[in-house]
């Protein structure tokens, strides 16, 4: 199937080249969701797309020699095996293949952890300086503590009905923890980073401001900037702290806001406004953005 630039948290497991033996279900994975992978042995080659959750895979069961890359960079190696990790914070396409090594079923834990949330963990560990903090990827790593609250929520996630009560505290010490260890305070824009020259970076949020409720085409905005989509991709990152696409979407919610609080257009309007012909789709990745279903937000005024 094509591969698009970027997807959810919830079509994520689709691309990914093996089969989904459990996915969350329910009120009780509002801030956080979760999928058990069973993989392949062997994969030659699988093209990711970008999520804007920042999310963790930890290896459930078996070992394999596991290779990724972004772009056309060199593939970088690493040795996996039951409790290693990887944490993946968005940015754009990127490759990886693996082969197992040993005879037991090669499975993984998929967990995302929805962006309010994480904002929450950054306010608390960083205070005035949330606003600078940025969780770092990091690949096939150990950490005793994030395996013990991996299990946890697993467990959760195998039972019959989770409790949201404890689904929901287990996020939460997961936020804060990657808060704590997995992530810096950034300047703006990334220091002794490469990024888009300050003219070129005007140009194009300029014309995303005006284009905002047209689809997104990543194509079309690496070409105005004459670099590839990759290349584009990261040095947008770079200067903004966001991908283009999470930029794109931080506009229409921000429209979107303004217009819940400040006019009376129904929410299929609003919707419609900032670009979303499908309502459903709107209120659940204005939920996901903002923690409030659109008709909660406007209450709130």
């Amino acid at each position: 199937m094509p591969i698009p630039e970027t997807t959810s948290a919830e079509a994520y497991e689709s691309y990914i080249g093996g089969k989904c033996l459990r996915a969350c279900r329910g009120e009780a994975w509002r801030d956080i969701k979760a999928c058990i992978i069973a993989s392949p042995r062997i994969v030659d080659m699988v093209h990711l797309p970008a999520v804007s959750e920042p999310f963790i895979t930890w290896t459930m069961s078996g070992e394999a020699e596991f290779q990724e890359r972004e772009g056309n960079r060199p593939w970088i190696t690493h040795r996996i095996k039951r409790g290693s990790f990887f944490l993946t914070t968005g940015g754009g396409i990127y490759d990886c293949r693996w082969e197992a090594l040993t005879p037991e079923p090669f499975e993984t834990m998929l967990v995302f952890v929805e962006l309010p949330l994480i904002q929450r963990a950054f306010e608390e560990v960083f205070g005035a300086d949330a606003k600078h903090a940025r969780l770092r990827d990091v690949s096939a790593f150990t950490d005793a503590d994030l395996n013990w609250l991996m299990e946890r929520l697993h467990k959760e996630l195998i039972r019959r009905k989770a409790s949201p009560l404890l689904v929901q505290s287990i996020a939460q010490v997961i936020a804060v923890h990657l808060a704590r260890n997995y992530a810096d305070l950034v300047s703006e824009p990334h220091s002794g980073s490469p990024s888009l020259p300050g003219f070129k970076l005007r140009q194009i949020t300029d014309w995303i401001s005006e284009h905002m409720a047209e689809e997104f085409d990543l194509e079309r905005l690496a070409s105005q900037a004459r670099l590839s989509k990759f290349h584009f991709n990261r040095l947008f990152k770079n200067a903004t702290g966001v991908s283009p696409s999470q930029y794109h979407i931080n506009l229409r919610m921000d429209a979107a806001r303004r217009m819940l609080r400040e006019t009376k257009k129904s929410i299929i309007a609003v919707a419609m406004d900032v670009g979303y012909s499908n309502p459903s789709h709107f209120a659940k990745l204005f939920r996901r953005e903002t923690g409030l279903s659109p008709s909660d937000y406007r209450r709130q005024r």
